[in-house]
Order: structure tokens, then sequence, then C-alpha cells
């Protein structure tokens, strides 16, 4: 698959996937449908990999960093994502979170020695930007008392999760483990992180068996996740981690186009003019080379 399709297909599943997430809230408490989630994904992966013979067995020390890229990708920073829209509108949440692509750069260069691409740098700051006007009203509107300042602590400490376990997938890649094996023990792990949490709070394991709740949950588990994370982190290993970051600024773009066919989101002319720049960013980010 070209790395055009597999951009492509990352911001066409996570973009949809904010409507899937609305449907699967209410009945069931959001830790648990995590929990159902990562868990599916995982069974779906590790059967895959049974069928196809990939390769399974793996050292301690290869375990050790899948599990870590499931503690970050695949559990902790979706807990603390989902506790930050108690506090905050899902539109500052999509900002903060679009952090992700100077978070990338910034850690990757620190702590895992991926260079600086000025290129790819000013594309990720054009974007941001672009986000930024897009979600103006949600922002000017923001108020650090009533929780607003715990809500964006929240956000931006799961966007630090997030960008450590992708740039986690990268290092592993590197090290030669092959991206589908690694995302299910990952994921795996991911799903055990998130049912110990949730038993040791008490979280009732509940199941709503609506045809909403069932198909957003396999719309979540095999598009999002299971199709999503291996075409984003196979993205990550061909292209670096700080230019396929930017999938996290368009894939909002692609939920506030859903929002205005089934919502009613209004488009003003700051948005519009926001979203040219995203896809500016976006340009800067994939032109040939990213230097």
């Amino acid at each position: 698959m070209t790395n055009a399709l597999l951009y492509a297909t990352t911001v066409l599943f996570w973009g949809t996937s904010w409507l899937a997430i609305k449907f699967q809230l209410g009945v069931v408490a959001p830790e648990v449908s995590i929990v159902y989630r990562f868990g599916a994904s995982a069974v779906i992966l590790l059967a895959l990999c049974l069928v196809t013979r990939r390769r399974l067995r793996f050292s301690l020390r290869e375990h050790a960093f899948m599990a870590a890229q499931g503690l970050c990708l695949f559990s902790t920073n979706f807990l603390l994502i989902y506790s930050a829209t108690q506090y905050l509108t899902s539109g500052l949440v999509a900002v903060a979170f679009s952090t992700i692509t100077v978070m990338t750069i910034v850690l990757g260069a620190l702590f895992f020695g991926f260079p600086v691409r000025p290129r790819v740098a000013a594309g990720a700051a054009c974007g941001l930007l672009g986000i930024g006007l897009v979600f103006w009203p949600e922002i000017r509107a923001f108020d650090l008392a009533a929780g607003g300042s715990l809500g964006l602590a929240l956000a931006l400490a799961g966007t630090t999760f997030a960008t450590t376990g992708m740039l986690l997938s990268a290092r592993n890649q590197r090290a030669g483990l092959p991206v589908i094996p690694n995302n299910a023990w990952s994921m795996a792990y991911g799903f055990a992180f998130i049912a110990l949490y949730s038993i040791a709070r008490g979280i009732p394991f509940t199941f709503d068996p609506s045809p909403t709740y069932v198909l957003s949950l396999l719309h979540l588990a095999i598009g999002a996740t299971v199709i999503g994370f291996w075409s984003y982190l196979t993205l990550v290993g061909r292209i670096g981690p700080d230019r396929a970051a930017y999938a996290s600024v368009l894939f909002p773009i692609v939920a506030l186009t859903l929002s205005t066919l089934f919502e009613g989101f209004a488009w003003t002319p700051l948005a519009l003019g926001g979203v040219v720049l995203v896809l500016a960013g976006n340009g800067l980010v994939l032109a040939k080379g990213g230097k």
C-alpha cells in the first residue's frame, strides 16, 4: 500500500471515530468501552497472526517495549483524554491533541534521536494555528476556572502519552519488530492495563446490546484500531513519526465535516481560513523529502 493511501486511511478512520465514540457514551462506562474496544482488537490481531503464521514469540526485553507502547498508546492516553472531555468541549480536546505534532518533533529529538526537519516543523506550526482558528470560538470561551485547568492538564497529559507511544512504535520498528505482531501484543497489554484499572476502581462491566452501541464498537475496534493504527504506525516506520503525526491535525477536520452533515455544524469564514492553513501545513509536512 502506498504512503498516500496509508495516510488517507488513517485520517478517514480516525476522523470518523469521534462520531462513533459519541454512540458509546451512556449505558456503559467509558473505561469499560475502551476495555471492549482494545480487547476485541487484540483478539482480532492475534488471530490474524496465528492464521498467517506471523511471528508471535519475542524476548522479554521486546515484550517490555511492547508493553510500554501498550501502556502509553492503547490505554493511559485514552483514559486521560476521555477524562478531559468531562471538563472541556470536544473542540478544545481536539486542539490540545493536535499539539501532538509539536510534541512528536520535540520528544523525538530529545529522547529518541530523531532529526528535526525544518519544513516539517513549519508545517506542524501552520497546522496547529489552523486548528486553533477552526475552534477559535471554543478557545475564546475557555475558562481556567470551573475545571478548565484540570481538563487542559488531562488532555495535554493524554497527548504526551500518545506521543510517547507513537515514538515507542517507531523505536520498536527500528529494532526489527513487525507492525502487526507488535500492535497485537501492545493492544493486549493495553487491554490488560485498562481492565485492571477498571476492576480496581470497581467500575461495573455492563454491556449495551443496542445496534447503535454494537456497530459503533465494531467500527472503533476494527476500523479505528485494527486498520487505523496499522496504517498509521506503518506510516510512522516509513516516513518518520514527525511527518506521520500530522494526521492528528487532519482528522478533526473530517470529524467536523461529519458534524456538518449529521449535527448541523455551521462553518464560519474564520474556520474555513483555519482549514486552508491546515491543508497548507499538510503540504509542507508531506512534501517529498519532508526537509
